[in-house]
């Protein structure tokens, strides 16, 4: 069976993940359409990582479902990432394999492969091609691993804090990439971050997570037009985030 063109590219229903008696997520429902860049935004430990876990099929959720392209990831992984790039908050491949060999293996997985359209993104980026992937710099490898997500034109592209640790360089280039690839063919994304200037120039919808509740889940500029006294999607998210104080 071959799921409908219609489909979201991210669908997630009632997703619940529990550690212990800790709800890391609890009932949190959200699709990602067409086209659009969602960036899924809350403080360390609201739980955005084990969302991007549950909807790559690395984690079981204890209740819903998190489905690609209408596909339950985790029964159906295999299939549904095959329409999807991934670069992880830390990349990571073997260290002793350049960038080259590292386009040469995932050539023998997709078949539509661009081997040189991904070196070419790797050189824009003024990365050595025969460098060892352990020799490149933090920033260097997260741009390698975006070039190589982007190498078999998935239609979904997952981000998962990008531009953690990333000096304002390496960060401007990623953005810069990923800002190109929207141009060039209006992928979808999901982006977890904490980098909100980075991501106010490019995403369209906002989810905040709050202690495993999805608290806002709505369009960007809408946001900014409830929050228009403090437009700025820091302050949105700091006056979201921000635990209430109570009035004696």
């Amino acid at each position: 069976m071959t799921t409908r063109a219609t489909e979201n590219p991210i669908a997630i229903e009632s997703l619940t993940v529990r550690y212990g008696r800790k709800a890391a997520l609890d009932g949190v429902t959200l699709s990602v359409p067409h086209g659009a860049v969602y960036a899924l935004l809350g403080r360390n430990g609201a739980g955005k990582s084990s969302l991007v876990r549950c909807l790559l099929g690395q984690r079981r959720p204890e209740g819903g479902v998190a489905k690609l392209f209408g596909l339950d990831t985790w029964r159906d992984r295999k299939r549904a990432m095959l329409r999807v790039g991934v670069v992880p908050e830390d990349p990571d491949a073997p260290p002793s394999m350049t960038a080259g060999r590292l386009s040469a293996f995932c050539a023998r997985l997709y078949r539509n492969w661009d081997g040189p359209a991904v070196l070419e993104r790797i050189r824009r980026a003024s990365i050595p091609t025969d460098l060892p992937f352990g020799q490149l710099s933090k920033g260097q490898k997260k741009l390698v691993s975006l070039a190589l997500a982007l190498g078999h034109t998935p239609e979904l592209v997952v981000l998962d804090d990008p531009t953690l640790g990333l000096d304002v360089a390496a960060r401007n280039a990623l953005f810069e990439e990923i800002v190109g690839e929207l141009a060039d063919r209006g992928a979808t994304m999901l982006l977890t971050t904490h980098d909100l200037a980075g991501v106010e120039g490019i995403a369209d919808r906002v989810g905040i997570l709050v202690d495993g509740r999805l608290v806002v889940d709505e369009p960007l500029e809408r946001l900014k037009e409830r929050h228009a006294v403090e437009p700025a999607l820091e302050k949105i998210f700091l006056a979201v985030t921000e635990p209430q104080t109570e009035v004696a």
